[in-house]
């Protein structure tokens, strides 16, 4: 990697995380050291998630600005935790940078760079530095706002752009949600609504023409709309922490999932690890405006919280300001009928896994 005066590579990046990544309660010793050391409440067991963000897989340069990387790679773990009803304590995100990094939004830096090798080597150290700095400005923002200190991690030079977190969590011991622990009469809910981040997804894609090699410079002004309710959706989506907490809490749920995959495909992740059915009311679906019920059955990356509840347990239309909706129920398991039943106007019919799986 090329070095310069005021881009010193590495070591310089990670002072300046270090100087922003500020200790939280339950961190002893942060960055800095071999390990950081964390400490959790008598009587608490500790929860551990870990995601991988890709470049071309889970976002792309040209399309999503350095923030909303930042942002959806906390999301995603601390919508794990949430699944789970765990208290976040930390996170230690790996970075794996190109070294010339395009950066959706950045200042045209290396527009007139191209005829001294010095100035280029500047102007690549300059985007590489800008991105990683607005990608903790996206990431540090969403831990500020759940509490959940940048405990450590690691930065690398790699053949594409990556992001690795660690989420640690605590939970009260032997009180965690799972997903084995529905039972047929159970009552299935979701919070918020469903489809909006598939089709901000489809929005997005839309105002971008793809191409092998995506512009380095475009300017922040060609960047979409973050403020569209289905682009925030999928840019800037908001983990159901206080509501997995309310649930474990009140100890209110039998089982629960984060909608990461799509409902089709996670309810089918609870029926299998419970052994029992579902049937799903189509008219009950909390469908979000703008998008599809296609979208909402299989789209994905809503990070809502799928849980079920035995049927004489009450659950409020709202936790914590998020609308909880009833949309079917759970049945006993059968060989000759599916997994899980759509029931529509039309009649049930099967409801297939067509939600996201790697290598499918």
């Amino acid at each position: 990697m090329a070095r310069s005066e005021q881009h010193s590579g590495e070591l310089e990046l990670i002072r300046r995380i270090r100087a922003r990544a500020n200790g939280g309660r339950g961190v002893v010793l942060g960055i800095g050291d071999d390990c950081a050391l964390l400490r959790v409440r008598d009587g608490e067991e500790i929860a551990v998630t870990t995601d991988l963000s890709i470049e071309g897989r889970h976002f792309r340069l040209d399309w999503h600005e350095p923030e909303a990387v930042g942002h959806r790679t906390l999301a995603r773990g601390l919508s794990d935790l949430a699944a789970m009803g765990a208290r976040p304590v930390a996170a230690f995100v790996s970075l794996g940078l190109r070294s010339e990094v395009e950066c959706a939004g950045a200042k045209e830096v290396a527009s007139h760079a191209s005829r001294k090798k010095r100035a280029m080597d500047g102007a690549q150290a300059e985007v590489r530095d800008e991105w990683v700095t607005r990608f903790y400005d996206g990431l540090l923002k969403l831990a500020r706002e759940y509490e959940t200190p940048l405990a450590g991690g690691d930065l690398a030079e790699s053949p594409m752009t990556l992001a690795d977190i660690v989420l640690v969590g605590a939970v009260p011991r032997g009180k965690a949600l799972r997903r084995s622990g529905a039972r047929a009469g159970d009552t299935i809910y979701v919070t918020g609504e469903l489809g909006a981040a598939a089709a901000g997804l489809e929005k997005l894609s839309s105002q971008f023409k793809v191409r092998s090699s995506p512009n380095i410079s475009r300017k922040r002004r060609d960047q979409p709309n973050s403020d569209d309710p289905l682009l925030r959706a999928h840019l800037y989506p908001q983990p159901r922490v206080a509501q997995g907490l309310w649930l474990l809490r009140k100890r209110a749920a039998t089982a629960a999932i984060d909608l990461s995959d799509g409902l089709s495909t996670d309810l089918a992740h609870i029926c299998q690890e419970s052994g029992v059915a579902a049937e799903v009311d189509e008219v009950a679906l909390p469908v979000a405006a703008g998008a599809t019920l296609e979208q909402a059955l299989h789209g994905g990356e809503d990070y809502e919280l799928l849980f079920t509840a035995a049927e004489e347990t009450r659950i409020p239309r709202a936790i914590a300001g998020v609308r909880v909706t009833r949309i079917g129920r759970m049945v006993r398991r059968r060989k000759q009928n599916p997994l899980v039943t759509l029931l529509t106007a039309s009649g049930p019919r099967v409801l297939e896994a067509r939600g996201w799986q790697h290598f499918s």
